[in-house]
């Protein structure tokens, strides 16, 4: 197993101090009327020579200090909420390590601050889907706070290889993002029984289910097949791109 891509220290520290982020909103879209459902807020950010850099790669290489991953991903939260586009459905991505990283827990957190300030109407977080037991455990205390505070959430990468799937999470949160794995093994028979099951599962529940990875009309007669309610991906550009 080759060792874990991070980026250097000195330049973590530069990419905080010099704020160098940004934020694409990418549309999530009815599958039925192919108009704007909802936006998700998505990270970016820059080097000294505004070349682009790889999100997964900030944020893992911040894992190992929590106070500068709730640092970075507080101020892109409030980037994120501050540049949304007006009256539209935002969706926004919360690590749940970066929920818990500054040890406040309840009302006084600063993300549920943060989401409670917004004055916007339609509010959801997503949660990343989790690789181990404990990320389970705080995803359910993350949901459970949020949904205190009348604030919808939703799982992301579901059906994706390299994560598990938590029943009880799957219980609790109002939408089920299906990884773009679901769309590139769309032969695969065993495999979309799964989805399948998956879908009518969050239907007969009450739940939504937006797909990822959605890049060609192959792929969206595919989603509509699936019984999708909406899909998001390269088949529709980001509608609002802003750098600080």
């Amino acid at each position: 197993m080759s060792p874990k891509q991070l980026l250097p220290a000195t330049f973590l520290i530069d990419l905080i101090e010099n704020q160098r982020f940004g934020v694409e909103y990418q549309p999530i879209i009815d599958v039925n009327s192919q108009e704007v459902y909802a936006y998700e807020c998505l990270s970016r950010f820059f080097d000294a020579d505004n070349k682009s850099i790889r999100p997964d790669l900030v944020f893992s290489s911040l894992h190992d200090s929590p106070l500068s991953l709730f640092q970075v991903e507080f101020q892109q939260k409030k980037l994120q909420l501050g540049h949304a586009p007006n009256n539209q459905h935002i969706f926004v991505n919360l690590d749940q390590d970066s929920y818990f990283s500054c040890n406040v827990e309840a009302e006084n957190n600063p993300f549920l601050q943060l989401f409670n300030g917004f004055k916007q109407d339609n509010l959801t977080v997503e949660l990343i889907e989790n690789s181990e037991i404990n990320d389970a455990i705080m995803s359910l205390a993350m949901i459970d706070s949020l949904a205190k505070n009348n604030i919808n959430t939703a799982i992301d990468d579901v059906c994706n290889p390299n994560s598990m799937i938590s029943t009880s999470v799957l219980q609790l949160v109002n939408y089920i993002k299906l990884d773009k794995e679901v769309v590139q093994n769309k032969h695969d028979q065993s495999f979309q029984q799964l989805v399948k099951f998956i879908i009518d599962y969050a239907h007969a529940t009450n739940k939504k289910i937006v797909l990822e990875g959605v890049e060609t009309d192959e792929d969206l007669a595919f989603a509509k097949q699936l019984n999708c309610d909406f899909v998001q991906g390269f088949l529709y550009r980001p509608q609002f791109i802003n750098v600080t």
